[in-house]
């Protein structure tokens, strides 16, 4: 069971598809999705020993595909929090390089034993508040019939959209990583070049697995 929540973030941010920028932003996320989830599925479906045995393919796939869909610019701001804007330019730009890195690796490595069964999106959704910003729910449904419920942010930069931040069985992964980094801080008397370095961020399994609640 553990194995699925590893590989959760990776799922949703794979699947959204990588022509979601092409197109207008009229045309909402949601459908956007939707409309891929059988492509994605079926390029997965089946192939787990085929990149367990080609790990490097399989990582190109999942940085190309996540390059396509995170904004890890606005991404690593967040997970800096109120320690951003005490940051040196070049270490913004270095933390957001680690950060995408290292999530790369931890995707590649969980990717080829995820097991499903199924991927929803929900057919009620709630509606954009901002023009510029939306939130698509889905459920993972798990071999063991476990449901996972998901929703991941989505922001409009230059006409494009791009996923920000993802909740997994209530569990916030944004605000998770913002409290590591924060922690980090303060272990290492805020010493941000020593932080960057160590950076390893850690996803806590059976939180995923308990949930966040509500």
């Amino acid at each position: 069971m553990k194995r699925h929540c590893v590989t959760l973030l990776a799922i949703l941010l794979l699947v959204v598809p990588l022509h979601l920028q092409a197109q207008a932003p009229s045309q909402s996320p949601e459908a956007l999705i939707r409309e891929n989830i059988t492509d994605f599925m079926d390029e997965l479906e089946n192939r787990e020993d085929y990149y367990a045995d080609n790990i490097d393919e399989l990582e190109a796939l999942v940085e190309s595909s996540l390059e396509e869909v995170a904004d890890f610019r606005y991404i690593g701001a967040s997970v800096m929090g109120r320690y951003y804007q005490n940051a040196t330019p070049e270490q913004r730009s270095r933390f957001a390089d680690i950060f995408r890195q290292t999530l790369i690796d931890t995707y590649t490595k969980g990717l080829v034993t995820f097991d499903y069964d199924e991927l929803r999106v929900l057919d009620v959704q709630q509606p954009q508040r901002q023009e510029d910003q939306a939130s698509v729910a889905m459920e993972i449904v798990a071999t063991d019939s476990s449901v996972y419920p998901v929703s991941y942010s989505l922001r409009l930069s230059n006409g494009e959209w791009r996923v920000v931040n993802v909740i997994v069985n209530g569990i916030n992964l944004g605000l998770t990583f913002r409290n590591q980094f924060d922690q980090a801080m303060r272990d290492h008397n805020r010493d941000y070049d020593a932080v960057i370095n160590n950076w390893s961020p850690e996803l806590a399994v059976e939180e995923l697995e308990e949930g966040g609640g509500a």
